[in-house]
């Protein structure tokens, strides 16, 4: 198994809207904002190389909508989804399998793209891929509660699924993908993915958005993107803890930063122990 990490570019959000109720005098010690009070973040996908396959999970936030949309984001950053899979010696058409955490925009938007604007025509991205989410989510994203309607964007979503490519992964037994097992979470949004599996003799899990950044890694650190809370504090206390105890390694998807970490257990809880990079494992 090789483990390539792809980097889709970068993009801000609001420093509050992605920690909660932490007041901005503890968050920007870690993650500092701007005069706007946007703070920037990663948007680092995983491409798995296994026994013939080529798995990229996740693909970032895509080049699809407006002028107008895209000037809520202010996307920065020397490489994309494009360009990074090149980087790494692979195209788009080479993915046998795109594997989407969850639908919101930033996780999911390179899933298609224009095949011509002007005609307003999309196709998939990876065109010879089997698309994967799981039946839940999936009417999650496309039947959206108010909340979240605005992260789910049907340009992103719906060709997939018209294309014949989209598949579900199974929310007990088996997962379908090679060494691939999955923990499912949701407190961000309902029946999220962190695939988990054994890299050089080590468990390393993506963290998606249960743990967007080492500046997350408090409990009570929480976006206030989730729509349960107090269940992702559960469900980071969970999971946190063991990655502490066993030493995983978690890559992290949005740390504008860090690309992987471990944690170390302290008298104040579950901390961060070392950061590093994919390539330095």
């Amino acid at each position: 198994m090789q483990l390539h990490t792809i980097n889709t570019g970068f993009f801000k959000l609001d420093g509050g809207a992605m920690f909660g109720v932490v007041p901005k005098s503890l968050w920007q010690r870690t993650n500092p904002a701007d005069e706007n009070n946007l703070c920037t973040w990663a948007m680092r996908c995983l491409l798995i190389e296994d026994n013939g396959r080529l798995i990229l999970i996740d693909n970032g936030i895509g080049d699809k909508q407006d002028e107008k949309f895209f000037s809520h984001y202010y996307l920065h950053g020397g490489q994309n989804l494009d360009s990074s899979l090149k980087q790494a010696g692979f195209s788009a058409d080479e993915v046998t399998d795109m594997f989407l955490t969850h639908l919101h925009f930033d996780h999911c938007g390179g899933s298609v793209q224009w095949a011509d604007r002007e005609k307003g025509l999309t196709t998939l991205t990876f065109k010879n891929a089997r698309y994967w989410s799981n039946e839940a989510h999936w009417k999650w994203a496309t039947e959206p509660n108010v909340r979240e309607k605005a992260s789910f964007l049907k340009e992103n979503i719906l060709p997939i699924q018209e294309s014949g490519q989209l598949n579900f992964v199974p929310l007990s037994g088996p997962s379908p993908l090679p060494n691939i097992d999955l923990l499912f979470v949701d407190g961000h949004t309902d029946k999220q993915m962190l695939p988990k599996l054994q890299y050089m003799g080590r468990t390393l899990v993506f963290m998606a958005d249960l743990l967007p950044s080492t500046g997350h890694i408090p409990l009570p650190y929480v976006m206030g993107y989730d729509t349960r809370p107090l269940l992702t504090m559960e469900e980071k206390k969970t999971i946190l803890q063991q990655a502490a105890d066993e030493q995983w390694i978690l890559f992290l998807e949005h740390d504008p930063l860090h690309e992987c970490c471990t944690l170390k257990n302290t008298e104040k809880g579950v901390r961060l122990d070392e950061t590093f990079r994919l390539k330095d494992i």
